[in-house]
């Protein structure tokens, strides 16, 4: 039997209710505190689902929490988690690990100077869309990728999110940070570590309108670049060609489409669990599908629109499999799937992307990492309820 680890959540905001869910779906941890900067919010946190509210230094001093759950905007993610660490927690946070590269190098080499584990969101690579396109490539069926392309693209999240400035901002707004994480971090597991980057930007609109909530109708400005095209190249030599905008209003382009000296592939959504993917190894137009409608982590277990964030209707959600598995891993002294170094990488990515695009001038990416095996369904049972 695992041991169940008693979680601390700091940032009581929308995507909180989805890592609560989580209790539905794995056995080994339990969110038993909350906290927020906003004591209200923790307070109504704490009252939905029956815990404990209390202050961020009370929960991060509190013997009884063995992990942090770090759900607070990007930009604070680097000092909770900092807080943590040296509070002597394990931490696990949402995407991206930090909004600066050097505060992610920094927390990867806390972890380790005190024993402690570090993971980070996203974990849908661990679903089964992303895991039936690894175990397709691993088995050879569209031979080694070359070529490819993703994209991520829509108006932006200020029609329905009521405090939409944050990604619109200077140093934490933007698509690379906010959506780049789902694509990057399935890519590299699916292509192993990124080698260089080269990218343009441009931002369409400088102010936009709240669509939703008290401040519905207010105009705000747009401080970041809105629109990134990227070239990434991999130390396997696959090259990927990538479109991460806030300004297009609809497209009909897969997510993900990875060319093989054999075949092609059409991966679907990184920022899901579930979802087929498609193969072809002629030109014939004939696309073979691999469901994955029957894998535990890619069931469909969402059938409406729910409202809830990073959520469509008939798909599957089962975030918080990072976090489970890390415990796992603590508890068995294991290296963890959503690890320091592949969080790290990835924000390496964002960061020499971003770079590479404000100085018009090819990136190297100085970070790697060790890309982890297929997930089996025998360590994926061993989490589940």
């Amino acid at each position: 039997m695992n041991k169940v680890f008693n979680v601390g959540l700091i940032g009581c905001g929308h995507i909180s209710e989805t890592y609560f869910r989580g209790h539905d779906y794995f056995n080994n941890f339990r969110i038993i505190k909350c906290a927020d900067i906003n004591h209200e919010n923790s307070k109504k946190c704490a009252e939905i689902y029956n815990i404990n509210s209390c202050s961020v230094d009370e929960i991060l001093n509190d013997s009884e929490v063995d992990i942090i759950l770090n759900l607070t905007i990007p930009k604070a993610h680097y000092e909770v988690a900092k807080n943590s660490l040296e509070s002597g927690k394990h931490v696990y946070s949402e995407k991206p690990m930090a909004v600066n590269f050097l505060d992610g190098e920094n927390l990867l080499k806390l972890s380790k100077s005190k024993n402690l584990y570090i993971g980070n969101a996203p974990d849908t690579f661990l679903g089964g869309g992303i895991q039936k396109s690894i175990e397709l490539i691993k088995d050879n069926k569209i031979g080694n990728v070359r070529l490819g392309n993703a994209i991520f693209a829509y108006p932006g999240v200020q029609s329905y999110h009521p405090n939409p400035e944050p990604w619109f901002a200077n140093n934490e707004g933007g698509p690379v940070i906010d959506m780049g994480p789902y694509y990057l971090t399935a890519l590299v597991n699916l292509l192993g570590p990124a080698k260089s980057v080269h990218g343009i930007s441009t931002k369409v609109f400088d102010k936009r309108v709240i669509g939703i909530g008290p401040k519905k109708d207010q105009e705000f400005d747009v401080e970041c670049q809105t629109s990134y095209l990227v070239n990434l190249e991999f130390h396997n030599g696959a090259l990927i060609q990538i479109t991460l905008s806030f300004d297009v209003v609809a497209h009909q382009r897969n997510h993900i489409e990875l060319y093989g000296d054999k075949g092609s592939m059409i991966v679907p959504d990184p920022n899901m669990f579930g979802g087929s993917v498609y193969t072809s190894n002629d030109d014939s137009g004939v696309w073979q599908e691999h469901k994955t409608d029957d894998m535990p982590l890619g069931k469909i277990n969402i059938t409406s629109h729910s409202g809830r964030a990073n959520e469509s209707p008939t798909n599957a959600n089962y975030r918080g499999v990072g976090l489970a598995e890390m415990a796992y891993c603590i508890d068995n002294e294991l290296e963890h799937r959503c690890s320091g170094e592949l969080s790290l990488h990835v924000l390496d990515i964002i960061q020499s992307t971003m770079k590479a695009a404000d100085t018009k001038t090819p990136q190297e990416i100085k970070t790697t990492f060790k890309k982890a095996d297929y997930f089996s369904l025998e360590e994926i049972q061993k989490i589940l309820k």
